[in-house]
């Protein structure tokens, strides 16, 4: 579906019921926005992998605008500042009041922006291997050179300097890092064919943007300058912060950083995870959030 919003249209699906029968009433689920990440990626890498949430939530997946199924623009438009704007009035659109919003990677830096502007919107937040500031990036640039092979180091390098010439540079920066960004990948066996095949598949129905990702990593771009950790204070919603123990990219540090400073969080450590908790860990990541929500977010959404 689509949603012609602030000039462009952008591309959302929707996963889950958002009213279930329960006893002489009807329950009113959460809804959840998920958040890509990126910059430049897009919803599909999160499916089937959030399905089980959807229980608990309605499941709003979105892509950035210029990602995925979502319109292109010039590349000039692929900032933070309208990233967050089109969720708001995607929240607008849809009529919300307030929405949940679960964010990985860039994504958790998009739901860190909306929460400080819109805490009112805000009725809780699962944020997953980010970070509130553009620290990260000089501690992933000393985690890459301790733990990066030379390839890797010279095509993240590419990469974190907004350099990149292609989607296909952008492909081949995903498949030459994959042990960085997954411990699993790093510590198991090689692949099977039957693996490697859907490994394929899924990368083969992303439709990623090099000129997004650009835009954030450049000299100069929003992620240089990205920095909400002293507006922290304003998100007094429950707040669940998801870390890799190994992720290079969001380091641990970037997960207690956000932890002193947000009002009501819980802070969960995946010790036999990188970036990728959500396959690294994946039946401890369903039931973590799973757990969370029903503990902290559904007790208020009873209607009669």
């Amino acid at each position: 579906m689509y949603a012609k919003i602030n000039g462009t249209r952008i591309y959302f699906d929707v996963e889950g019921m958002g009213s279930v029968p329960d006893g002489p009433i009807m329950r009113q689920k959460p809804v959840c926005f998920v958040l890509h990440g990126g910059p430049g990626g897009d919803h599909t890498l999160y499916k089937p992998y959030l399905t089980p949430l959807s229980e608990m939530m309605q499941l709003v997946y979105i892509d950035n605008r210029g990602s995925g199924f979502s319109d292109e623009g010039p590349q000039s438009t692929y900032t933070l500042e309208n990233n967050v704007k089109d969720v708001e009035a995607l929240r607008e659109h849809l009529g919300l009041e307030k929405i949940v919003i679960l964010g990985q990677s860039y994504g958790g830096i998009t739901a860190l922006s909306y929460a400080v502007k819109y805490p009112e919107r805000i009725a809780g937040l699962v944020l997953i291997t980010t970070s509130s500031s553009h620290r990260f990036l000089e501690r992933s640039y000393k985690i890459l050179e301790e733990k990066g092979t030379e390839q890797q180091k010279s095509i993240a390098e590419k990469a974190l300097g907004g350099k990149f010439e292609s989607n296909d540079e952008y492909f081949k920066y995903l498949e030459e890092t994959g042990s960085l960004y997954s411990h699993a990948i790093k510590t198991a066996p090689p692949p099977t064919q039957e693996e490697i095949r859907m490994m394929q598949d899924a990368m083969a129905r992303c439709k990623v943007n090099y000129q997004a990702a650009n835009e954030g990593f450049r000299e100069g771009g929003f992620l240089r300058s990205y920095d909400v950790t002293d507006q922290l204070q304003k998100v007094t919603s429950p707040t669940l912060i998801i870390s890799g123990r190994h992720d290079w990219i969001a380091p641990v540090q970037e997960a207690e950083e956000m932890a002193e400073k947000l009002p009501d969080n819980e802070l969960v450590f995946f010790e036999q995870s990188s970036h990728m908790v959500m396959s690294d860990e994946y039946e401890l990541f369903i039931s973590t959030v799973k757990e969370f929500v029903d503990r902290r977010l559904t007790e208020k959404t009873f209607v009669s």
